[in-house]
């Protein structure tokens, strides 16, 4: 939050110090004119012809007097005190704007079109403040057991949402496209990205930036290689095949071999718990949205970045479409498949902050489900989910082709 009470503080205790530095400066002025004036007394004094160089010298003098004198003149100070006042009242008057145009629309006017970072920046911080300043917990039995009754809570939550009901999609139209684009909804809405085309944000070097940044230091992902590999795994494998590995295992113990380290015995445990804890509700393909939701922005992130170009970017996302609607049957479906593998990855992780975590998913959803364009929301709501194809319907459009290789 902007703090306008500081704000005001600040611009009074600068004004201050102005004010003081320009006393002493006065005061200073007024002690050099006064020596340089007993120095052409004594100068004027002194017996003999003035040589050449001493009447220079009380010349120079007499010069910088005038000039001293001009630069604090009575004229001068009172124009440098009207100037305090002036900018007084613009700090009085801003800090008044400021007030009246709220926080997000005073940093929409600052930093322009950079405040898509800040904006994420300070939500980011915001999350990490709060996962901090609420109590850490060891990621034990009791705890885990507490995450799945958040889980089923929050799943219950979407699945309550109003959602209008699949439709057919024509071939070879644009709404594929779109559809395609909106499978990256979720992380787009927590990062605030426009979800209207294949660019994530506007191009700016400052954004740019921040892309590569988020794809690196969050995926390890460094350039076009790595991140059609991973794209290709979320698309073949992911979590999926490791749920399904989870599930298939009667006990944990034919999990885990004397490689792994006890962090990775850990990770696995806690996975082949969740699995058979769900396994009896949720199938393998659950996890589909999961999988395809982050594939999805990976794209969008690539081509963004110009490591893919758009045409094979959309036809990536054209094979994650067809995967997402044979699968799943619902944006409500699509958006508890990412809640439920977004638990999945925690817990193998090892990280006991789930339940803010959790929160922002499930807000996400409603934003995108129940959510006014004018606010910049309700993207799935005015893009209803696409009935599943017949197999014969299911070729790539030939619009969408295009070799995708390292």
């Amino acid at each position: 939050m902007v703090d306008l009470d500081k704000i005001r503080k600040r611009a009074q205790a600068a004004t201050e110090k102005a004010a003081e530095s320009l006393q002493t400066s006065i005061e200073e002025r007024n002690q050099y004119i006064e020596q340089m004036r007993e120095k052409l007394k004594v100068s004027a004094e002194s017996d003999g012809a003035a040589q050449d160089g001493t009447a220079q010298s009380a010349a120079d003098a007499q010069r910088q007097v005038e000039l001293l004198g001009k630069m604090f003149s009575p004229e001068m100070i009172q124009q440098i005190t009207a100037t305090e006042e002036m900018i007084q009242q613009t700090v009085d008057q801003k800090v008044a704007e400021a007030t009246a145009l709220g926080v997000d629309r005073l940093m929409g006017q600052m930093f322009g079109e950079d405040m898509g970072i800040i904006s994420a920046a300070l939500e980011t911080l915001a999350m990490e403040d709060e996962e901090e300043a609420s109590e850490e917990r060891e990621l034990d039995l009791a705890l885990e057991q507490e995450l799945y009754a958040l889980l089923d809570q929050k799943l219950a939550q979407i699945e309550a949402l109003p959602e209008t009901e699949p439709v057919t999609y024509p071939k070879n139209t644009p709404q594929w496209n779109h559809f395609g684009i909106l499978l990256s909804g979720m992380i787009s809405r927590l990062n605030s990205h426009d979800l209207n085309g294949m660019d994530v944000e506007l191009h700016t070097p400052v954004m740019e930036q921040q892309i590569v940044s988020l794809v690196r230091r969050s995926w390890g992902i460094n350039g076009r290689s790595e991140l059609l590999d991973t794209i290709r795994y979320l698309g073949q494998e992911g979590y999926e095949l490791r749920y399904r590995t989870y599930c298939d295992a009667d006990t944990m113990e034919l999990l885990l071999d004397e490689t792994m380290d006890e962090e990775e015995q850990g990770s696995a445990c806690r996975g082949w718990r969740f699995a058979q804890h769900y396994k009896a509700h949720y199938s393998p393909g659950f996890m589909t949205g999961w999988d395809v939701g982050r594939a999805a922005m990976l794209a969008r992130w690539g081509c963004y970045l110009g490591w893919i170009t758009e045409g094979e970017a959309e036809g990536i996302l054209w094979e994650l479409s067809q995967r997402a609607v044979e699968r799943l049957h619902s944006w409500r479906q699509f958006a508890s498949s990412y809640l439920f593998g977004g638990l999945m990855w925690k817990l193998l992780c090892g990280d006991s902050a789930v339940e803010s975590y959790l929160g922002y998913l499930t807000d996400a959803a409603i934003d995108l489900l129940t959510g006014k364009p004018e606010d910049n929301e309700g993207q799935w709501k005015e893009c209803p989910w696409p009935e599943a194809l017949g197999a014969f319907e299911r070729k790539r459009p030939e619009r969408h082709k295009s070799e995708v290789s390292s």
